[in-house]
């Protein structure tokens, strides 16, 4: 009898299982979504993200378990990102000379190794962007900027400088400014 009652919790389990996979979005697999252009940089930061957002698909996000499938928000509809898509992209755009060690696009954080300017091989600097909105919003951004300078002897270590405050928000109204581009010619 416990033969017969453990083949019917298994077979119970299954179909559990198969109606939740039912669930899923149809559509997922056999989405196509154009990547991105350019350095490979940016290919590595948005590759891998199946052209859905980050709560599409969920069980529990929008159009999970009794919701709508509809998704009216046109900045981030299909992009693959769980932020502002113009800022993102206006973002990678923008610091595009400097070499990435991090880009999570579900996050919103981007994080640049450290550059060394050519008319500057003393200094160095890494930016740290961090977007805080999936609106495009004047302070839907955020930059931070550290910066390193070598000591007087040759080979010393780097030591912590002082940033201009003002540095931080030109590189926010370069992003901006970049992401209103973006969304003037996407006609949205």
């Amino acid at each position: 009898m416990s033969g017969l009652s453990n083949a019917i919790r298994f077979s119970l389990l299954g179909l559990t299982a198969l109606s939740l996979v039912a669930c899923g979005d149809p559509n997922a697999v056999s989405e196509k979504r154009s990547g991105p252009s350019g350095d490979r940089n940016r290919r590595d930061a948005s590759a891998g993200l199946g052209g859905r957002t980050q709560e599409e698909g969920t069980l529990f996000g929008p159009g999970g378990l009794f919701g709508s499938r509809a998704n009216n928000n046109k900045e981030t509809s299909g992009t693959g990102v769980a932020v502002n898509a113009f800022l993102w992209r206006a973002s990678l755009d923008t610091i595009n000379f400097i070499p990435l060690i991090s880009a999570d696009p579900f996050g919103g954080v981007i994080i640049t190794d450290w550059y060394t300017p050519a008319e500057a091989p003393t200094e160095r600097m890494k930016v740290q962007i961090t977007i805080l909105d999936r609106e495009l919003r004047a302070d839907g951004v955020r930059v931070s900027v550290f910066k390193q300078q070598q000591g007087a002897r040759t080979g010393s270590t780097w030591v912590d400088a002082q940033v201009d405050p003002r540095t931080n928000t030109e590189i926010e109204n370069a992003i901006l400014t970049r992401a209103r581009q973006l969304r003037i010619a996407s006609g949205s």
